[in-house]
């Protein structure tokens, strides 16, 4: 193993699950749904959990379901105000500065919003590559053909020389099956879906001694 690159998950990944900023984009998810596609407000719930199991992501289902344009629902869904959410992470800055790898924002959300996401966190100039739900369509995380796409795109086609942070077990299992060197964020805990975790993402260098050899 030669660790080149960090394929970084965006969304409750690069900020912390607790900031309020995935309430915000769900709630606009629900929006659209009843004002866009004109759905009864008592049946959203179950309708976003059933696309979201059958298809990986509500935007998918609704694209092969009710045929909507990709890009207006994402554009819609992530005009929320990050910054009442989201500030500055000095200690992420830090940790990421100074790594001597290729840093690509790997995410099921679009360019645009993970744009806004890493400059209001303060990360933005420090990102190598953004691979965005668009560019690996029609598929998306955790299927397997989204991560083949995601490696097609980036500099590094081996995934045993990248380590991939991401907080969804589905996306940790299909990325641990491929050979990536897994890591979870948001909860120190073990589970057999991925090889080590952490907190948060600032603490990332704890997991170069796991995953690179002695």
């Amino acid at each position: 193993m030669s660790i080149t690159t960090l394929f970084l998950d965006l969304d409750d990944t690069v900020y912390p699950s607790s900031s309020g900023v995935w309430d915000l984009i769900g709630n606009r998810i629900n929006q659209y749904m009843i004002e866009v596609l004109h759905f009864p407000p008592e049946g959203i719930a179950e309708i976003r959990d059933r696309l979201f199991h059958t298809y990986g992501t509500t935007m998918r289902g609704l694209v092969y379901e009710y045929h909507i344009d990709e890009r207006d629902y994402l554009a819609y869904v992530h005009d929320i105000p990050l910054h009442t959410c989201l500030k500055p992470d000095p200690a992420l800055y830090r940790a990421l500065k100074d790594l001597p790898y290729q840093k690509v924002i790997f995410t099921n959300s679009d360019t645009n919003h993970a744009r806004r996401v890493l400059k209001t966190v303060g990360i933005e100039s420090l990102i190598d590559q953004i691979i965005d739900i668009l560019m690996i369509g029609p598929y998306c995380k955790p299927q397997k053909a989204a991560f083949e796409k995601a490696l097609a795109l980036s500099p590094e086609k081996n995934p045993e020389n990248i380590i991939f942070f991401d907080d969804n077990i589905a996306n940790l299992k299909t990325a641990r099956e491929m050979k990536f060197f897994t890591v979870r964020v948001g909860c120190r805990c073990f589970q057999p879906e991925y090889h080590a975790s952490i907190d948060q993402l600032s603490e990332l260098n704890q997991v170069f001694d796991l995953s690179l050899p002695g």
